[in-house]
């Protein structure tokens, strides 16, 4: 627990808006995919409304849709939010070992919670690493332990694993699962199965925890460029100069078809075009909030999120949001039945987000942060 804000209508003091503003944003619409509203709107035969429902739900297989950065979004904040901490931790005169295995401990709860999401919906115990929380768990102690490595380490370190991965699901010998690029015929396919015991698991593969620890290092060096006493006009040219070359080399690989852009299996195409938009979009929050602060007011809305964002994720994915369901939809059935049933449905939806959202407002409130 932590102390209470000076006000609930601005952001914490001593904290870099931008960074708990994009938190928040991410689990924001987070929440919102467990409402069923996008899957809602995915299928309107309104064209507009449909193209927006569309980007909000994963692409198929080849190709990149908003909603496939969301995941990079919160990995990669993470990693942003690392130097912030050790450096809260040192100011409160904690030792290196007391740090560390802080460290260490964090990641093993979300291994625990990532997997007990996994064993709630099975019933069974499924070691896998597809949802955030379990590839977090990787990516962030291989973050934090390298977090001290100069910028040049921690760059050749993250594209040497995406090297590495790009070559492995190259060169797999199984036959079978050779075709590095053709859905459950390759390197991820073959090792989903062997882990869970299946002749045909998850397209999702359990080995994007090598390649998206890339997006936590890259969080990491953004964090300590934040942190850094340069000038915005320095930190805001270095994230651009980084997400234009990340976005550049991956859309270059896709185009050339050296390697496809495919979040399920996160290549590393996927992750270079996925971790420069994730650049671009924290330096277009720093530049609106805490350059010209045209946003820093507004900013509590998303901020009340992000403050307790480990908390909502496991809650709205454990029934959380069905209960809210269930509260709602009699209500909404009963003064907007006129409406038609697609109107109850994005009506009740809504209303649960709004049930998300003031739940973790009435923590922030009474000073509840619940971390791990």
């Amino acid at each position: 627990m932590t102390s209470k804000p000076a006000s609930v209508n601005a952001p914490l003091p001593g904290r870099i808006a931008s960074v708990d503003f994009f938190r928040g944003f991410t689990m924001f619409l987070l929440a919102g995919e467990a409402t069923r509203l996008y899957s809602i709107l995915a299928r309107s035969g309104n064209p507009v409304v449909h193209f927006l429902g569309n980007q909000l739900q994963h692409h198929e297989w080849h190709g990149l849709h908003f909603w496939d950065l969301i995941q990079p979004f919160f990995m990669f904040i993470v990693g942003v939010a690392i130097p912030f901490a050790v450096a809260n931790r040192i100011r409160k005169g904690q030792s290196l070992r007391e740090i560390n295995r802080h460290a260490w401990k964090r990641a093993f709860l979300l291994l625990f919670f990532g997997w007990a999401l996994y064993f709630i919906q099975a019933d069974k115990l499924v070691f896998r690493f597809q949802n955030v929380l379990a590839q977090l768990s990787v990516t962030y102690i291989v973050a934090f332990l390298i977090r001290n490595k100069s910028f040049r380490f921690q760059i050749i370190f993250s594209l040497a694993i995406l090297l590495l991965i790009d070559l492995a699901y190259r060169f797999f010998p199984v036959e079978g699962f050779n075709n590095p690029w053709v859905i459950y015929e390759n390197l991820g396919a073959w090792f989903n199965n062997k882990i869970e015991g299946v002749e045909k698991a998850s397209a999702w593969a359990t080995l994007n925890f090598v390649s998206t620890t890339a997006h936590t290092v890259w969080g990491v060096l953004c964090g300590k460029l934040l942190m850094s006493d340069k000038s915005h006009t320095y930190k805001l040219r270095a994230l651009a100069i980084g997400g234009v070359a990340a976005l550049a080399a991956g859309y270059a690989l896709d185009l050339l078809n050296i390697t496809p852009i495919i979040k399920k299996i996160a290549t590393s195409s996927f992750v270079l075009v996925s971790g420069g938009w994730t650049i671009l979009a924290l330096a277009f929050c720093y530049w609106l909030i805490d350059v010209k602060k045209l946003f820093k007011k507004g900013s509590w809305f998303f901020i009340v999120v992000g403050m307790n964002c480990i908390f909502i994720y496991i809650f709205f994915h454990i029934g959380g949001a069905d209960f809210i369901r269930n509260i709602i939809q009699p209500f909404v059935k009963l003064f907007f039945s006129w409406g038609g049933e697609t109107t109850v449905k994005i009506l009740t939806s809504l209303g649960i987000w709004a049930g998300l959202w003031y739940i973790c407002y009435w923590l922030y409130k009474n000073k509840l942060f619940i971390k791990i």
